[in-house]
């Protein structure tokens, strides 16, 4: 499960509609609670690790062709990382937009995924609504995860 706050849940559809046509990413910080390092641990019948992203830091997408992927530059994800864990808190993934695609992940977003046991946010504007999905990247494949968000005034 990834648990957004309603501040993070507000920007990444913000940062998704300023960025249309082309794809937004960015990085998420917050909590990891768990982990499965290795599929094993998946198919050992481990409950699920769950994560609260409370912190979302908005990245350039450098990608070729942005219309239709994102990359993150390697020199700006390394600081973003840094600033996240320099504040005491934990990357918890990453997330980026699909203005026209569906709320799924791609071919390319899974040729792409690396970070084993983190969470991809997808933020989709296909639809009447924007839909954000998250996806936890088990090394293998995409498992689809729940999505919660926190009422404006939970506490973080």
């Amino acid at each position: 499960m990834l648990e957004l706050t309603r501040a993070v849940y507000d920007d990444l559809i913000a940062h998704a509609r300023e960025s249309t046509p082309e794809e937004c990413c960015g990085v998420l910080g917050g909590a990891r609670e768990g982990d499965w390092k290795e599929p094993s641990e998946r198919a050992s019948g481990r409950s699920a690790p769950a994560s609260t992203a409370d912190r979302y830091r908005r990245a350039e997408n450098v990608a070729a062709e942005p219309r239709t992927a994102y990359e993150l530059d390697p020199e700006e994800q390394l600081a973003h990382m840094q600033a996240i864990e320099d504040a005491g808190r934990e990357v918890v993934g990453f997330a980026h937009s699909h203005p026209a695609g569906p709320p799924v992940p791609s071919r390319t977003d899974e040729r792409q995924a690396t970070w084993s046991g983190y969470s991809y946010v997808i933020v989709a504007l296909g639809g009447a609504e924007p839909f954000v999905g998250s996806w936890r990247w088990t090394g293998e494949t995409f498992e689809q995860e729940t999505v919660a968000v926190q009422s404006a005034d939970s506490p973080t």
